[in-house]
């Protein structure tokens, strides 16, 4: 989400009606919580989404591996109205996909949000929020006119949330995505959010003609929106009049079938990434039960006294999710905490209640011509895999929101830029004192 949007809607809160969740798990109280640092390697050049003609903002990103010579392998980052953008580990642009086009003059065009790299598979998928559809691509690195062609069988992409253009053009749309391929059968599946609700739904890609893709819907279910307090009180985060405590960022954990999902408002949850059983809410994020009213002069909410209920490791918006994976089994859930530009770390194994290990973040390095720090990180992608020389030991790569220095359009105006950082994923371990080898 970005900072415009996120300053929109603040922290918000108001007592509702019950509901009944499972358990929060918490955090063990030896647990540090000291913020470790680490300074970014490289950066993609800014993205601008503005009146001085940019079109692009960066929100979203996935690494494609290639197996066979790890040193031309690809980061794909979603651009939004921008479409696709394609870079090589130097973070150069090597290529740029359009953002696909509306129906008419009067809808809503592509607006690509959220983008996953399916191991072994090179196909990528990506939810398109301006059209409520997904957008598959085929992966190539030595295809001559790019290495990222959409793939998409458009008569078996149907709406995911909408009934039709007219709710499709309402922008309750496809939103957050995770996606992975089974490890017994092969089928790839995608677990979609809903934009200003609290759906999710299940998607299981199908092979069309020609080497298209398409998919077909599975279930959809909701999360939950309000929560019963320690003091038994009833909670529900504040939003802006219409809409839920809606999900964006999530990963799944295909070795044990584990869906891990950001509530923005709420926090960091886990249940199976086939969306049966129930989900159990693993940390909170500060301001969870604190009530507040909805202000429309403001177009703000009012928050009232804070219960003391909340968590100590994420500060709202809970955004991007990721995982590294150790060899041999084991590794971390890493979590973007956007209201305090930290990233939380978790166990991954969810017999341990994916207890809360370390925080690090992104900050501005040192002399000229260093790279700026990670700011209100929407998005992350950690692959903890040999990239060649340039990342030997694992690449993270991490949108900011806020890149700088602030560049001035021609009509003297400072232009809000982003980008995504490339991180050495030996300096976080180096940073945090953990091994992830």
């Amino acid at each position: 989400m970005s900072h415009v949007r996120k300053a929109f809607r603040k922290r918000c809160l108001t007592i509702a009606a019950a509901a009944v969740v499972t358990a929060v798990v918490a955090a063990p109280a030896q647990a540090d919580t000291t913020v470790a640092e680490v300074t970014a390697k490289a950066e993609t050049p800014t993205l601008f989404d503005d009146a001085a003609g940019g079109e692009a903002t960066a929100d979203d990103p996935a690494v494609w591996r290639d197996s066979n010579d790890p040193d031309k392998s690809l980061v794909l980052g979603t651009a939004k109205v921008g479409g696709l953008r394609v870079y090589d580990l130097a973070a150069h642009e090597v290529q740029s996909l359009p953002a696909p086009k509306a129906p008419s003059a009067e809808d809503e065009p592509g607006r690509i949000n959220n983008v996953d790299v399916i191991d072994g598979a090179n196909l990528a998928i990506a939810t398109d929020r301006g059209r409520d559809k997904l957008v598959i691509y085929s992966i190539d690195r030595d295809r001559a006119e790019g290495p990222v062609k959409d793939v998409t069988a458009q008569n078996a992409a149907p709406y995911i949330f909408s009934a039709d253009q007219d709710e499709v053009n309402e922008q309750a749309t496809a939103y957050g995505l995770a996606s992975w391929k089974d490890r017994k059968t092969g089928r790839i599946y995608a677990v979609v959010t809903q934009e200003l609700n609290n759906q999710v739904a299940l998607l299981e890609l199908t092979n069309e003609a020609n080497g298209t893709y398409g998919y077909r819907k599975i279930r959809t279910i909701s999360f939950p929106s309000t929560f019963t307090l320690p003091n038994g009180t009833t909670w529900t985060p504040c939003e802006e009049p219409g809409e839920q405590p809606y999900l964006e960022g999530m990963r799944v954990d295909a070795a044990n079938g584990m869906l891990y999902a950001g509530q923005e408002d709420v926090g960091l949850w886990r249940m199976r990434a086939d969306l049966t059983g129930e989900p159990t809410l693993i940390d909170k994020v500060r301001d969870y039960g604190v009530p507040a009213t909805w202000d429309p002069d403001s177009e703000e909410c009012v928050p009232g006294e804070d219960p003391g209920f909340g968590g100590t490791h994420l500060t709202a918006d809970v955004e991007g999710i990721t995982l590294i994976d150790r060899p041999g089994g084991g590794g971390h859930v890493v979590v973007s905490s956007q209201g305090d530009s930290t990233f939380a770390m978790y166990d991954r194994d969810p017999a341990k209640g994916n207890a809360y290990v370390k925080s690090f973040r992104v900050v501005a390095g040192q002399g000229e011509g260093a790279i700026d720090g990670a700011e209100g990180t929407d998005s992350l992608e950690i692959v903890n895999q040999s990239f060649g020389s340039a990342y030997p030991q694992g690449l993270a790569v991490i949108q900011d929101e806020t890149d700088t220095p602030t560049v001035t359009g021609d009509d003297g105006e400072p232009r809000d830029g982003t980008n995504y950082k490339y991180v050495d994923l030996r300096d976080v371990a180096t940073a945090t004192g953990l091994s992830f080898r």
